[in-house]
Order: structure tokens, then sequence, then C-alpha cells
């Protein structure tokens, strides 16, 4: 049998703690640049073959999961700070099946030149497609540079595209896609509330949305939203935004009661079951008496852990339900029930 050495001799005294430690001990007193306290064993005659570079972890992390969810996400302090001009994730990018109560086959909008002459043979069943990518453009605009906390700037970018793939007698084409940028500020307020909640941050976007369409299709509108974060423990977290439609031409407003009808608010609540679960809820409302809106439940379940022991895998089951008005910009002014199930990467 051959004679072990260093770090493997000492890995071979499992039933000795003692002798094992000095062993490391003095394994570790042999490496170039090493310093041990006095008390440890002496190095052996021979200086082991085996060296091990230690590398500092580092300072700012937005990976790091000592920090919260939405610190993590709008990287809200310095240790979950991961600088400017890195692309993050936004929404989930995700492929879905889809399966709806109905599809838009001749979509319109009370604005003149809006209304398609032929109806499309379009089929229930399709598939969706989402990609959704932000950047920090700036940071410390507002807050002191020796505060732990960061205020900043973003730009962010989502699309989604429903995919009439399973309908080969139309040639399997994109029914509509839909086109998000915004800019948003967020600002780090933190506060403490009463029943153990704590407001993370407050916010200002403004976000341009169209389906890149000619008339009869076209489809826009721009808003400001005002927005706010809360966190209760580790598990709990709730976002919400209102916002403004910028006035438009009634001549040229291709959607018009958008507001009345896709909402004026939206509240969103997310618990994290355990490492592996996450269940949602999203409500938007129209602030009317007439109340318009919409409701989506969702469920995301993480597939495995990255292959390494206390390591993460950022790919989830995603299972939706969606019911109300503005699944897509195409449908502001149709209401529909959608389930979805699919794959979606998040947190990365």
């Amino acid at each position: 049998m051959p004679t072990l050495r260093g770090w493997q001799a000492c890995a071979s005294l499992k039933t000795e703690r003692d002798a094992r430690l000095r062993c490391y001990d003095a394994w570790a007193a042999a490496q170039p640049g090493t310093t041990v306290p006095a008390s440890a064993a002496p190095a052996p005659a021979t200086p082991p073959a085996v060296t091990i570079t230690m590398v500092a972890p580092a300072a700012h992390d937005c990976q790091n999961r000592r920090f919260s969810d939405l610190s993590r996400f709008w990287e809200l302090e310095a240790g979950s700070d991961c600088g400017t001009f890195g692309i993050r994730g936004y929404r989930p990018i995700s492929l879905s099946w889809i399966g709806s109560n109905s599809v838009n086959t001749q979509p319109s909008s009370p604005s003149p030149g809006h209304t398609p002459s032929l109806a499309q043979a379009y089929s229930t069943s399709e598939a969706r497609i989402q990609l959704s990518v932000r950047t920090k453009i700036a940071q410390g605009l507002l807050t002191a540079e020796p505060s732990l906390l960061r205020d900043s700037l973003w730009f962010g970018y989502t699309q989604q595209s429903y995919w009439q793939l399973f309908n080969g007698d139309l040639s399997r084409p994109f029914r509509t896609t839909d086109h998000e940028p915004e800019i948003t500020y967020v600002y780090p307020a933190s506060a403490e509330l009463p029943l153990g909640w704590r407001m993370r941050y407050a916010g200002l976007a403004l976000v341009h949305q169209s389906n890149g369409q000619s008339l009869p299709l076209s489809r826009s509108w721009n808003r400001t939203v005002l927005m706010a974060g809360l966190e209760q423990g580790e598990r709990l977290r709730v976002e919400a935004k209102v916002w403004r439609r910028a006035s438009e031409d009634p001549a040229n407003d291709d959607n018009p009661q958008i507001s009345d009808l896709v909402g004026r608010a939206e509240l969103a609540a997310f618990w994290t079951v355990n490492q592996r679960n996450t269940l949602g809820i999203t409500l938007r409302h129209s602030l009317r008496l007439n109340a318009n809106g919409s409701l989506r439940l969702e469920w995301l379940r993480s597939l495995g852990d990255g292959g390494l022991p206390g390591g993460r895998n950022d790919l989830r089951l995603h299972t939706q339900l969606f019911s109300g008005y503005g699944d897509s910009l195409l449908d502001y002014n149709r209401r529909r029930t959608v389930l979805s199930l699919g794959l979606s990467l998040v947190d990365w």
C-alpha cells in the first residue's frame, strides 16, 4: 500500500479527531505564506507536495442568499450590489404551452381603421415565449456614498410572443408579440411596519408597451408607474404598483379605454413555501366602480439543485392561471381565461 502524504494522510485519520486536527495544523504550517498558532504541532520534515490557494469571497454579490429576495433583485444594499451594466434576469424567461377558453380571431378596437376585414382560424392552444432582461445603468444617485443602501436606475426589456405552434393549417404563425421597454428608478426606502412587515423600496418607472404592428392591428400605450415593495421575513413579499396612462390624441389612440379594462393598479404577492416551491397571486384593478382587471395565480417549482451540495437550479416548472383583460396587448378589450404550463428561468 502506498504511503499517504500531506492532507491525504490527515484525511485518513477518520477516527482520531485530535490527531487529525494536529495533522492538518502541521500540514497548513508547511504551506508558503501560512502562519499557524505557536501551539500547533511542528511541520513534518518533508513538506507535502499539495498546495491550496485560498480565494477571498467577493465583497458584493447579488446572488448572496444572506440578503432578502427584494434586496438581491433590486440590489438595495452594498452587499447585494453587482455593479452597473451587467445583464440580469427580470421577469421569468419562459416557454409554455397554453390553452384558453377563447382566442381573438379578429382583434378589434373602437378606433376607426383598427379592425381587420378577415378573421383568422387561430387555435385556442398555442405556445407562449417570454424573454426578459435588464441592466443597471446608474447607482448612488441620491444615496450618500458612505451609506450601505443603494438607489439605482435600470433599463429593462420584456418580449412576450404567442405562437400558433400547433396550427399547421395556418403554417404555425406568431399570432402576436408584445414589446415592453422601460426605465425604472428604485430607492431603498427601508421602514419597519406592523405585523413584522418591512418596506424595502419605492420606485418610479416609465413604461412603453406596443405590439409593433401597423394598422389595423397596431396597439400601444405609455404609462408612468409608482411602485413599492414589502417583505415579511424570508418567505413573503408584496409589490404594489399604481399607474397613469400618458394622454393620447383620440384620433391616434390605438386602444381606447385600456385603463378601464386592463387596470390602473397591480398588487402582486409571493410566498416561498420552501426551497423548491413558490406560490404567487397578482391582481389588477381598474380603480373604478365598474371594476375590471385580471387575476393571475402561479406556482413555480425548482427542478433539482444544480448537481452540487447546497447548489441551486434556476430552472422552474411554471404553472399559471390567468383570467381577465390584457393577457396580451392585442387582447386588451377581450376577457379570456388562460392556463399555461411550461419551464421558466428565474433569479439568474
